[in-house]
């Protein structure tokens, strides 16, 4: 059963992740990457990663799509009132992947609640460690990144 929502998550990620990158709306494409980034935190889930999973949704999905649709609004890239409404062909695709997405979690949980995970779990004090004294350079490298990303996307996209 896992190995079957492994592959099934795997090809909604894939396929989100592609919808995200050849969508032309930019806000579509973020609501798909975080379809994906939601699959993906399933998969972490899967694999007796629940931290992980956790910290996909709430970093990932929540603070950097909240940082990219903030970015996209203050570049005022498209004009929403003249867009038309999307069609049957725009809205199935994502129904599609956020259902195969909801029966994966409803189907982790109740498993969840059924049995505990077995194997070892990773507890949140040595995630810790490790990630800051391991990886601490490059986190902070990353979250540089990202303020130089908003602040060349607030220069590019104020009024002159």
């Amino acid at each position: 059963m896992e190995q079957f929502l492994f592959y099934i998550l795997a090809a909604a990620t894939v396929i989100a992740t592609i919808f995200a990158i050849t969508e032309k709306h930019p806000v579509h494409a973020i609501v798909y990457l975080v379809t994906s980034f939601f699959s993906l935190a399933a998969i972490f889930f899967l694999l007796a990663a629940p931290m992980i999973a956790a910290f996909e949704v709430i970093i990932y999905a929540g603070a950097v799509m909240v940082l990219f649709l903030f970015v996209i609004m203050m570049l005022d890239l498209g004009h929403p009132e003249k867009a038309a409404r999307p069609g049957l062909g725009h809205w199935l695709p994502a129904m599609v992947l956020g259902g195969i997405i909801a029966v994966s979690a409803v189907t982790c949980i109740a498993k969840l609640m059924i049995a505990p995970p077995a194997g070892p779990t990773i507890g949140i004090k040595e995630f810790s460690v490790v990630l800051f004294r391991k990886y601490g350079i490059a986190i902070e490298i990353i979250s540089m990144q990202l303020l130089f990303a908003v602040v060349g996307a607030l220069y590019l996209g104020r009024r002159r």
